[in-house]
This record gives structure tokens, C-alpha cells and sequence, in this order.
């Protein structure tokens, strides 16, 4: 069990809490945020401290963090976050929903994985990543640092997902197939062939019909 400083007091934040505190071994002590956004004092009533005085009130030789920021400008915020709290000596605790389908293959600090994930044999989690509900890691599968990946999305065989990259809801890739770093992967995309690091998916929106919905056969 250790003793976790969550940052942030968003509704990933809040989020993460309900997580940790719910179905994890994990303490939640306190909640952190840069100076600049400190405008409470407490949070779900544990005390909100500023990052810039974190070590002071709660050192790295005590405490550790998470750190569930979301995929703001591809993930980088999230990167940057931890290799600062990483720069200050903190160990990063992750978070694998005790209803996700794991068979304990690698997983790296700071990642926050939900209930219905299938993580299959022989697969890899890096370091910072997200795994929202509800998706498929296929084997063999390598997911590298600072990824994002949304609910429902179909991960195959034998794919490599690059650092920073973001995954959609309900996107697939294909077996065999390599996404390159800080791809953006649009919801519902198909992706069949390898793919140049910072690349953009975006399948087009459903068209609205003609037909008003009273006018439909049936309904």
C-alpha cells in the first residue's frame, strides 16, 4: 500500500480517486495542481496543495503520485507532468481495474487502466499511459509511453502503438501493423497499414438525412 498525491481536481482527477480508493490498496492523501489553477483548499476533503510546494508538504520519500491528465495536445501535457514528478524523486503508482481481463504482462508507472479492458499474453503497457473501458489489446501487442486509448477501440495482434499517440473510440488497427509517435487516430477509423509518426485519422461524420425522423417507415 503507499500513500498517493493525485494531480489534479478535474473529473479525471475525481475519477481517479473514485478508482483508487474504491479498488485499490492505495491511500489517497492529498490532490495537487500548478499554483496558477489553486482556487480551493480541499477536494472530495482531503487538502488541495499547490504542485510548486508538493515536495515540501509531501516528499517523494513518502508519498507517490498519479497523474491522470488527459490527451491534451497529443499527450504532452500528461508526458511533461510526469517527467517532472519523476525529476523530483516520485515513484508513480499504477491502477489496473480488478475487472479487466490481465494476465500481469508488463505495465509501467502512471498508467490507469478501467474495468472490461483484455490485455492478452504477451503484450506491453509502457510508462504514463491511459486505457480507458472497454477495449481489446491484442497479443503480442506493444503500447509505448504517453498513449491515450479510448473506449471500445480494437487493438489486434502483433501491433505496436507509438509514444503519444491517441486511439479513438471504437477505432481498430489491424494485425500486424505499426502506429507511429503522437498519431491521432480518429473515432470509429480503420487502420490496415503502418502509419508515419504524427499522423491524423479522421473518418468523416455520419450524414444527416433528408428525411425527418417522422417521416420514417416503421418508427
Amino acid at each position: 500500500m503507499a500513500k498517493v498525491v493525485i494531480f489534479g481536481i478535474g473529473q479525471i482527477a475525481e475519477i481517479a480517486h473514485f478508482y483508487l480508493t474504491n479498488d485499490s490498496e492505495h491511500e489517497i492523501v492529498a490532490f495537487t495542481v500548478d499554483k496558477e489553477f489553486l482556487n480551493v483548499d480541499n477536494f472530495h476533503d482531503l487538502p488541495v496543495v499547490s504542485y510548486e510546494e508538493l515536495i515540501e508538504k509531501y516528499p517523494s520519500t513518502e508519498y507517490k503520485m498519479f497523474i491522470p491528465i488527459s490527451y491534451k495536445k497529443v499527450n504532452k501535457l500528461r508526458a511533461e507532468k510526469f517527467a517532472d514528478a519523476k525529476s523530483k524523486g516520485y515513484e508513480c503508482v499504477s491502477y489496473i481495474s480488478s475487472k479487466a481481463t490481465y494476465y500481469n504482462t508488463p505495465v509501467g508507472e502512471n498508467c490507469f487502466i478501467f474495468e472490461n479492458n483484455v490485455i492478452q499474453p504477451f503484450s506491453s503497457i509502457g510508462d504514463n499511459c491511459i486505457l480507458w473501458s472497454g477495449n481489446h489489446i491484442g497479443h503480442h501487442t506493444t503500447i509505448e509511453d504517453h498513449c491515450f486509448i479510448a473506449s471500445h477501440v480494437v487493438i489486434s495482434g502483433n501491433v505496436t502503438i507509438g509514444e503519444s499517440s491517441f486511439l479513438g473510440v471504437n477505432c481498430t488497427v489491424s494485425d500486424n501493423v505499426s502506429i507511429g509517435k503522437s498519431n491521432v487516430i480518429g473515432s470509429s477509423a480503420v487502420i490496415f497499414k503502418n502509419t508515419d509518426d504524427n499522423s491524423v485519422y479522421s473518418p468523416t461524420e455520419t450524414e444527416k438525412s433528408r428525411v425527418p425522423s417522422n417521416r420514417l417507415r416503421g418508427f
